[in-house]
């Protein structure tokens, strides 16, 4: 019988194109996908892989097997919803994924309501972004992720997974008191075309959007310092560093010396939960986002 797991490791071969991304994907060592890859080309007496190059490449059997795998994987996934949904209760657990200030802003008021709504239910959330939690989400890691799109970039989101809206999260600029705008009461970007800013580290999504809304305005930012927590973004403020967006989800106090002043063409990212459409009846994911709706309303 074709083992489960084996099948798992081969379409992530599949999906990621290469043993390391595979292993980078299901985070397990390279010679652990090697073994399992092993063992299932002698449960099938097929070969499954041929060097190519440096890498290597699945054969004409291998890709056979991967898109059965595919579809065997999302039964597994619609089985273990419909059991779940005929049993009628949240129980058991559930991973979620889901960025920083979302982490703070949405999930204790969130959990909470859970444990006394649905005191069977064993949520468990790791903090990620969301270029880590779609990919985690679409391989089974997680079960639900809450995810973020700018006002003027969506977030990239690949097929077979389901959406609800949580809210829209108006963003401000944190500037330091002494700032010569610090007195406004509403500011434009462009404003701020000479400033040092604070911003993510490069690679993040919400660093990416800045650029693109910034560059969308002609303007080339001149990016300071690097700082992934906006408590610390702020604190950076504080000490007359720079400027930086910074989200009112999560936000928490504004330390002393930071003057936060509204966007005038509003700002805002757009806030949401996604899983896959397998788990779409599954009593667990109805329940966390029904939960998350009323912490965003809040």
């Amino acid at each position: 019988m074709l083992s489960l797991e084996r099948l798992r490791v081969l379409h992530a071969i599949d999906t990621y194109g290469s043993v390391s991304g595979a292993a980078e994907a299901l985070r397990v060592t390279t010679s652990a996908i090697s073994q399992q890859m092993g063992k299932l080309e002698k449960e099938t007496g097929q070969q499954m892989l041929v060097k190519s190059g440096r890498g290597v490449r699945l054969t004409d059997a291998a890709r056979l097997l991967s898109g059965h795998a595919e579809r065997i994987l999302s039964m597994v996934e619609l089985a273990h919803s419909e059991l779940e949904a005929h049993r009628g209760a949240a129980v058991g657990t559930l991973a979620i994924g889901t960025f920083a200030t979302a982490a703070r802003g949405l999930f204790p008021a969130a959990f909470a309501a859970l444990r006394a709504d649905h005191p069977r239910l064993r949520p468990h959330l790791r903090e990620m972004e969301p270029s880590e939690s779609v990919p985690g989400l679409m391989r089974g890691d997680i079960d639900l992720a809450v995810v973020l799109d700018w006002y003027n970039k969506p977030l990239p989101r690949p097929e077979g997974l389901a959406k609800a809206e949580l809210l829209d999260d108006v963003v401000d600029v944190a500037v330091p008191s002494g700032h010569r705008l610090a007195g406004r009461a509403e500011v434009d970007l462009d404003d701020f075309a000479d400033d040092d800013w604070i911003a993510w580290p490069a690679g993040e999504f919400c660093h990416e959007s800045l650029l693109f809304t910034m560059r969308g305005k002609g303007i080339e930012p001149r990016i300071a310092h690097f700082a992934g927590e906006h408590q610390t973004q702020l604190a950076f403020v504080a000490a007359g560093l720079g400027v930086a967006v910074t989200p009112r989800l999560g936000r928490g106090p504004v330390p002393e010396g930071v003057r936060v002043i509204p966007v005038r063409h509003t700002l805002h990212r757009h806030v949401y939960a996604i899983w896959r459409t397998d788990a779409d009846r599954r009593p667990a994911v109805r329940a966390m986002v029904a939960a998350l709706r009323a912490a965003g309303r809040r």
